[in-house]
């Protein structure tokens, strides 16, 4: 058998019991003894899985690095990679990992989303970004990978946050970005007609989807969402007469399915004139949240709906008029919506565990009244993750944690009430600084990006190996 290369290994003059559970390997001279469960934990297209599986008496020779060899079986026999593995730069491990078909292992344990511990969140890392532009948008894999637009540009880093390319788009500047893999992101801008999905480790546009108004001009991106079947895209008209949200197939090949909230604005309509600027599926519910505010002489006015996307119906809508939000957000875990208020920059709650139109927000914060002229929360931003809520206030970031008291349930026709507490994020030294203009989850980080700043920053709660 010839000398290992890719997944292939040979054979040495050394036998062992083909009957027995104990397998031995031998890897760049030095012998390894493990179980044959042990070696198919890595699954059926690996290297171990073959060692584990092959019926040859011989000892198995690997002509690779044995120290890297002893890290990955530590891998396979705990799920966690061994302290010794901090001497090792990770593109060595990344690499080695590759070669024995076990990537998806180290992605797991090293990148976990439930290893995610908000309340020991600190800044770990700052990723710079090329250029002149501070980042617009900025997108997560469930894993860990990032893509973040800044400018015209749009840069990607792996898992590992080692690898980085950045690609030149077409657009001046990129407002809306979601990725749909680790290699392939949809994105849009207000100015730039069509979204367009691009191939972001090959830089080229696979495809570009666009809206056919009545108008028939351009249809420009106000927001991008998805669901794992479907793609969501609120259009707005070039000449901002009309909006709908287009629903495409993720699993075949795009096509169009149908579109919801189909509006043509006549006269003064002004919430038809509203496109909607945040789509966020909601699973437990199986409805699309559409959101969206105007800032006219009256003030800053908008509306939440929720959208059966099977029926096109709105199933619940929320107009906003006293002090609409900033930001909204829904938590499937804790059923629950939350919003900044742009007036009083306060959090408040909506319960969902019972939808109807009657669902009152609730302030968690000191309750502050509305002043004429005065927008406190402008530019906050609320996002979710798990049963955790973050929130931007100027440069720092709010936790707020609900307080369980009692049971949850029903009780003499209504819901109890709900209580959160709220704690201050990361070291003294984290705080402050630019405005966050984004806040987004992927693995078991936090990545955040401030006003005028040329980089990411990547809050951890784990240790790096």
């Amino acid at each position: 058998m010839p000398t290992f290369a890719g997944s292939k290994f040979s054979s040495k003059g050394f036998h062992q019991n083909s009957n027995s559970n104990v397998v031995t390997v031998d890897v760049g001279g030095q012998l390894f003894q493990t179980t044959k469960q042990t070696l198919s934990l890595a699954g059926s297209k690996s290297l171990f899985s073959k060692i584990s599986s092959s019926d040859d008496v011989i000892i198995p020779f690997i002509d690779r690095d044995p120290e890297l060899f002893s890290i990955l079986l530590s891998l396979l026999r705990t799920g966690n990679l061994p302290s010794k593995a901090k001497a090792f730069d990770i593109q060595d491990l990344i690499f080695e990992s590759q070669v024995y078909g076990i990537e998806d292992l180290l992605i797991n344990s090293q990148s976990n989303p439930s290893q995610l511990d908000a309340f020991n969140l600190e800044k770990s890392l700052v990723l710079p970004l090329s250029g002149r532009d501070s980042g617009s948008a900025i997108s997560t894999t469930p894993y860990g990978s990032l893509h973040v637009a800044h400018g015209s540009k749009i840069t990607s880093f792996d898992w590992s946050l080692q690898r980085k390319t950045t690609i030149l788009t077409q657009f001046t500047a990129i407002d809306s970005l979601l990725s749909l893999s680790p290699s392939i992101a949809a994105a849009g801008a207000t100015d730039f007609s069509g979204l367009q999905i691009i191939n972001l480790d090959k830089g080229y546009v696979k495809q570009t989807l666009s809206w056919e108004n009545v108008t028939r001009s351009g249809s420009t991106v106000q927001a991008i969402g998805a669901s794992p079947e479907f793609l969501f895209t609120s259009f707005e008209s070039s000449r901002r007469n009309s909006n709908c949200i287009m629903i495409y197939d993720l699993n075949d090949g795009l096509r169009p399915v149908t579109k919801i909230g189909d509006y043509e604005i006549f006269g003064d309509d002004l919430d038809s004139a509203i496109p909607a600027t945040k789509l966020q599926w909601v699973p437990s519910h199986n409805l699309l949240m559409a959101s969206g505010s105007h800032s006219g002489p009256s003030g800053v006015s908008g509306n939440i709906k929720f959208w059966d996307i099977r029926t096109g119906d709105v199933v619940l809508e929320l107009k906003e008029k006293v002090d609409c939000f900033s930001d909204v957000t829904v938590s499937d875990t804790l059923s629950a919506m939350f919003k900044v208020g742009v007036s009083t920059g306060e959090v408040f709650v909506a319960d969902l565990r019972s939808m109807n139109a009657d669902i009152p927000w609730v302030c968690l914060g000191e309750g502050r009244k509305v002043t004429n002229g005065k927008k406190e929360g402008l530019g906050c931003k609320v996002e979710t993750h798990g049963n955790q809520v973050f929130c931007s206030k100027g440069g720092n970031i709010e936790l707020w944690s609900e307080v369980l008291i009692g049971s949850m349930q029903k009780q003499d026709g209504g819901l109890q009430e709900r209580v959160f507490r709220k704690n201050v994020m990361g070291r003294a030294k984290d705080m402050g600084g630019s405005r966050i203009t984004n806040l987004s989850f992927g693995g078991n980080k936090m990545f955040v990006t401030r006003k005028d700043q040329q980089c990411v920053e990547v809050w951890n709660s784990a240790r790096p190996f």
